[in-house]
Parts: C-alpha cells; sequence; structure tokens
C-alpha cells in the first residue's frame, strides 16, 4: 500500500497552538489523534485523516466552528452544515454566494461575513461586517488578524467555491493588506495566481463566468463532505516545486468531479500539451499516473476516516455504484474496500 495524503506539521503546530492560547490541553489534544509531541518534532508531515479528526475535535471543544478562521466571534456548531443546506439547491455558484452573505448576517457568533462583487468580466469575494459593527471597527478587527488566518480563511473559501461547481475555481489574483515576510512563494503555490501585498483589502478575484456555473453538488454528495470538512477545503501544500507537484496542486483533493484533460491542465500551465507530457516523463511520471495516483491515494485516505462508511467514500471518490467503487478499490490495493478495513494495515494506523 502506498502511503496515505500528509499534512505538513507545520499546519498542526499552529493549530496547536492557537488551541493553546486558550487554554487547552496540548497532550491530550494529540492522544485523541494517537500522536505524541516527539512524533510531530521527528516528522515533516501526519495523515490527512489525523490532522481533519484533531480540527473537528478542537472545533468541538471549543464550541466554536470558526477556530481558525477569520470571524471575529465564536460560531456555534452546526452553522457551516446548514448554510450548506441553505445553499445546495442555488441554480449557480453567483446565487449560493449571495445566500452565504445573507445567512453571515442571521447566524450567531460571526461579524465577519463574505462579500462577493461582480464587475464585467471579473469578480472578487473579499470580506465585509455584519451588521453588529461599523466600518471602524471593522477595521479594527481586520488589523488584529494574523496573515495567516486571514490567508487560510481566503484558501478555505476558494475551495469551497471549487468544491460547488466541481471544478477548480482558477484565480486571476490574490490580494493581501499585510506586507509579504519572505514567503511569497508559498502564497502562489496556494492561490495559483498572481499574489499581491499591501492592498487596500484582502479579496480573490477570478473570472466572472465562474459564477454563471451551476452547483455539481447535492444532498448527496453533501453528507460526505460535511462528514470530512474541514479536509477538502484545507490545502496540502509543500516545498515540492516539480512539474508533479503544481498538476497535483491543480487536481485539488474532490474526486467527486470529473478531472480536467491533460489539454485543460497543460492550458492552465501555459504550455503545450505535447510539453507537459515530455516534461512529466523527464520527472518519470505521466498525466494518467498522477491521477490515478491521486485517486487510489485519496480513497485510501477517506477509508481511513473511520466515520465515513463505505457508501459514503464511494460517493466522495464520484461513483454512482459502490460496486464500481469495490471493483476499484480492489485493483488499487489487492483488497475490497471491507477488506481493507479488517487489515491490520487500517488497525495499525491508530497504533502508531
Amino acid at each position: 500500500m502506498e502511503k496515505t495524503i500528509t499534512v505538513p506539521t507545520g499546519y498542526v503546530r499552529h493549530l496547536l497552538s492557537m488551541a493553546e492560547s486558550q487554554g487547552f490541553d496540548i497532550e491530550d489534544l494529540l492522544r485523541h489523534i494517537d500522536i505524541s509531541q516527539s512524533e510531530l518534532d521527528e516528522h515533516n508531515a501526519i495523515p490527512a485523516f489525523k490532522f481533519g479528526l484533531l480540527y473537528q475535535h478542537i472545533m468541538w471543544i471549543a464550541q466554536d466552528e470558526s477556530f481558525g478562521m477569520l470571524s471575529g466571534g465564536r460560531v456555534p456548531n452546526g452553522t457551516f452544515r446548514m448554510m450548506c443546506h441553505a445553499i445546495i439547491h442555488c441554480s449557480t455558484l453567483e446565487r449560493a454566494l449571495r445566500r452565504c452573505s445573507d445567512f453571515y448576517e442571521i447566524c450567531r457568533g460571526s461579524m465577519v461575513k463574505p462579500i462577493l462583487i461582480r464587475r464585467g468580466r471579473y469578480a472578487k469575494v473579499s470580506f465585509a461586517p455584519t451588521e453588529v459593527l461599523d466600518e471602524s471597527e471593522f477595521r479594527a478587527l481586520m488589523d488584529q488578524e494574523s496573515p495567516l488566518q486571514i490567508r487560510t480563511s481566503l484558501s478555505m473559501w476558494h475551495h469551497f467555491m471549487s468544491w460547488l461547481i466541481g471544478r477548480r475555481l482558477e484565480l486571476k489574483a490574490a490580494y493581501f493588506r499585510h506586507a509579504h515576510h519572505g514567503d511569497a512563494d508559498q502564497y502562489i503555490k496556494l492561490f495559483q495566481s498572481e499574489v499581491k501585498f499591501n492592498q487596500h483589502e484582502d479579496a480573490i478575484v477570478f473570472p466572472a463566468q465562474f459564477l454563471d456555473q451551476p452547483l455539481a453538488q447535492n444532498e448527496e454528495s453533501l453528507r460526505g463532505f460535511l462528514k470530512t470538512a474541514p479536509y477538502q477545503l484545507i490545502v496540502m501544500v509543500d516545498d515540492d516545486k516539480s512539474l508533479k507537484a503544481r498538476v497535483i496542486s491543480m487536481l485539488g483533493k474532490d474526486f467527486s468531479r470529473e478531472m480536467p484533460s491533460a489539454d485543460e491542465v497543460a492550458r492552465a500551465l501555459h504550455m503545450s500539451v505535447s510539453t507537459l507530457r515530455r516534461r512529466l516523463l523527464e520527472e518519470g511520471t505521466s498525466y494518467q499516473k498522477i491521477k490515478d495516483d491521486e485517486r487510489k491515494a485519496a480513497a485510501v485516505n477517506y477509508m481511513n476516516s473511520p466515520q465515513l462508511s463505505i457508501n459514503d467514500v464511494a460517493g466522495l471518490m464520484g461513483f454512482d455504484e459502490p460496486s464500481a467503487f469495490f471493483r476499484s478499490f480492489k485493483k488499487w490495493t489487492g483488497m475490497t474496500p471491507g477488506e481493507y478495513r479488517r487489515s491490520a494495515e487500517y488497525t495499525d494506523l491508530y497504533r502508531k
């Protein structure tokens, strides 16, 4: 079996430092996901499913669904779920985003909401105060937020929008009010677009045509998505600067949708498809192999999440029929999903 999808330990340390600042016992939190402080110090990454469980656990015990994100207040657990149900039947991404903004005006806790502005060929999503704050209070609140929280919040909204339409929403630019501190490459890798600092607001800008896209999700796909949230909303990035890593970043983590073709990926990378194939071959791989490997890794990652049923995993992987997923999973791993969950491979994950 190949190793499962991982998350850089820097993500874990940041999450734990915020939890510690609020008085939570770090050792107890680590015990919840069967990881010790020494393991964090010794390794560069941990399994993504464990990071997801840690994030969910912290949000639950903190009773704050916005933990680690931009909100200005404590958001009751279940708020995100209700927002998703409120928008899932919207006809287009634009209608969904405007309803999201309306929802934040009536939910308890958040003092900040996403706001959509559409002008000509481009649109942007930024942040605005809810009615409980005036403009000066909003500016003071934004000045207090850490650059990492603002970056994470914009990235999560970007990924949520991409999930809603079933494809990566290609950005033109990402703007930030704060100055960069030598980590601009991380921002570029995260947003796959132009990045500008010292701007008048924090925002992501993208072609307005994406707003006319119909939602690709439904109540069934939403069910599995919510069980793993915020997993699909958090980008897993590392320091790999290869073309393969760039392609993997473009594919994202949502495999319930149809994957882009090699032509589409090449066009997004500003190269011909023959150049894409040649350069990937030089790195010892191919576009098809990357897709196959990423789908296999995602399937194993979801199977490692005990809160997901096998049917949930099949849906998250884009299979209409569980039997088709069973056949693919056995081809990928040599085991059926049921056999995998009874194997030492699965149970040993919780003893490491």
